[in-house]
């Protein structure tokens, strides 16, 4: 490749015309001679009124102790205190609406619903037992239900696996 080959550039690529040296000063000295002309100039172009020097020093002193009155903002000003206790407020009327104290009741829910949970969710009754306390638990407080014959086995031919009870 071609950059393998940079190792062995002996010249620096830059070259200078013929002859370039020997009328260098004589080209030097007629450029210089030549500016020598703008250099005689005796204005520079900028303008001071007269006596401005005189009296500057008394202006600047005069500026300096002169007290100006300032426009001061105030950080927290009446609209900013406004727009902050009026979010606080909508916040804290959100907080107490009764919206929120829903309150929840076992009542509430429909024995089908709790069946079909249970149901579904595999829950046994050693679970379910684990959440009474000896109390609820007390053979006085369950309901004592008086089933009919009829209502047992329209259940039974319903809902049972008659051969799994002959089985067991």
């Amino acid at each position: 490749m071609k950059d393998k080959k940079l190792h062995n550039i002996k010249s620096t690529g830059f070259e200078v015309p013929k002859g370039y040296f020997d009328a260098f000063e004589e080209n030097l000295l007629n450029k210089i001679s030549k500016e020598e002309n703008t250099l005689n100039v005796n204005s520079n172009g900028f303008k001071t009124p007269e006596g401005y020097f005189d009296s500057l020093e008394e202006r600047i002193i005069q500026n300096l102790s002169e007290e100006k009155e300032t426009k001061v903002i105030p950080l927290i000003n009446r609209k900013t205190i406004i727009y902050i206790s009026s979010i606080a407020a909508a916040v804290l009327l959100l907080f107490n609406l009764s919206i929120f104290e829903s309150s929840f009741t076992v009542g509430d829910l429909e024995t089908e619903t709790v069946e079909n949970y249970v149901i579904d969710e595999n829950i046994s009754s050693y679970e379910i037992a684990s959440l009474l306390t000896e109390d609820e638990l007390n053979e006085d407080n369950l309901v004592d239900y008086n089933f009919e014959e009829e209502n047992i086995e329209e259940y039974l031919l319903n809902n049972a696996d008659i051969e799994e009870l002959l089985i067991e």
